[in-house]
């Protein structure tokens, strides 16, 4: 990656990370990711924020080496890895460096990356560390989307530096967001795979967001925001307790009752004006399922009995719901058994973070026959009038 200014003398010296397609061995990335890196060279002393995931190392190295500094500082606003763990390799390219953070991140980084406590200066919410003509000021921000996490903000260029926070896992060679609806869909992924659990702590830090003058958003991955306000209206309304008039319909079918069933109630909710997103969880994208989550109203599980339970794939939807805490309003199961079974319990019991009203189940015994469908128009009605109730 070539280094890139973004203002004078503030520069992206991170990198590019084109073919990753999954990040924790868990979310999947299928437009890869960046790990954003940024040197400040002020009057007196330069001051590198966050560096690369450990695979990159080398990119970042060169790039700092072009510029032909001295880092006296290396901010650390977030532990996680990706940003962390290439610390221990500028320390030993910059044995002078400093590695400035938090108390509880420096905790994480010596369990972490085992660098020594005499590397340290620690900060707390409100500090200031000045470049000669440049000063950064610390910002905490815990739970985004870990206990340990900062914001770091420069205060004569008006950058927020935000590490995790407003970013979206998207390769571009862009430097600055160029395409809208492309960054949009990336940032919406990006917060419901990781950001949606922490809607509470999100709130807050939005507000002091607001009391901050901002001119440009740089976040530890993807694009960097030149209009700032388009990422934090989006994450102020995603992370906003307003619902959207739909359902979502994860299901799995193992011989054709469940899939008949979703078939007949997705056309049920469309005739009453319902917008319908199903996910056949055999063939969904599971960050598209997340994505789906943060808006919906209503969740209506749709599983096959396996043995006396549902199938292990919608097990694992009703799982990454209760995971992720979306703001969802009702949830319901339909599904189909052959002799019984504890379905709907089982269920209950894995929705457990969910606020939501259980709306009546339908679970029929082997294929739907006319009255089951009649069950279906039933739960469908009352879905519409909860939507209706709500304004929608």
């Amino acid at each position: 990656m070539i280094v890139r200014e973004i203002k004078p003398g503030i520069y992206a010296v991170g990198s590019i990370d084109w073919d990753r397609r999954l990040f924790d061995e868990l979310i999947p990335l299928p437009d890869g990711t960046s790990y954003n890196a940024y040197l400040i060279k002020g009057s007196e002393k330069t001051a590198l924020i966050d560096t690369v995931d450990p695979t990159k190392n080398g990119e970042l190295l060169t790039n700092i080496e072009t510029l032909d500094v001295n880092v006296k500082y290396l901010i650390a606003n977030h532990a996680e890895q990706d940003h962390s763990g290439s610390i221990p390799s500028v320390l030993e390219q910059y044995p002078e460096a400093k590695v400035v953070t938090n108390p509880k991140c420096k905790t994480l980084l010596m369990d972490l990356l085992l660098i020594p406590e005499e590397k340290f200066v620690t900060v707390t919410d409100g500090d200031t560390l000045s470049l000669g003509n440049k000063t950064l000021e610390f910002v905490l921000a815990p739970w985004v989307h870990w206990p340990e996490t900062m914001f770091t903000y420069l205060k004569e260029d008006k950058i927020l530096f935000p590490c995790d926070f407003l970013g979206s896992h998207l390769a571009t060679s862009d430097l600055f967001v160029e395409d809208e609806p492309q960054v949009y869909a990336a940032a919406k992924r990006y917060y419901a795979e990781i950001m949606m659990p922490f809607r509470s702590s999100i709130k807050n830090h939005l507000k002091k967001i607001d009391t901050m003058d901002i001119d440009m958003v740089a976040p530890s991955h993807g694009p960097v925001y030149s209009n700032p306000q388009f990422i934090i209206d989006l994450y102020r309304e995603w992370a906003s307790d307003t619902v959207k008039n739909e359902v979502l319909i994860p299901f799995v079918s193992m011989h054709g009752s469940v899939r008949a069933m979703v078939d007949y109630f997705t056309d049920a909710l469309m005739d009453r004006g319902i917008t319908v997103k199903p996910f056949n969880l055999t063939k969904t994208d599971i960050g598209e399922l997340a994505m789906a989550l943060v808006d919906a109203c209503t969740i209506v599980i749709a599983s096959p009995t396996v043995l006396v339970g549902p199938h292990p794939a919608a097990v694992y939807a009703a799982y990454l719901a209760n995971a992720l805490r979306p703001k969802t309003k009702y949830v319901s199961v339909i599904g189909s058994y052959g002799w019984g079974g504890k379905m709907i319990e089982m269920f209950k019991s894995m929705l457990t973070n969910l606020k939501v009203e259980i709306l009546e189940p339908v679970l029929i015994k082997g294929h739907p026959k006319p009255g089951d469908f009649g069950l279906l128009d039933k739960l469908a009605d009352e879905i519409l009038k909860k939507h209706k109730d709500l304004n929608l």
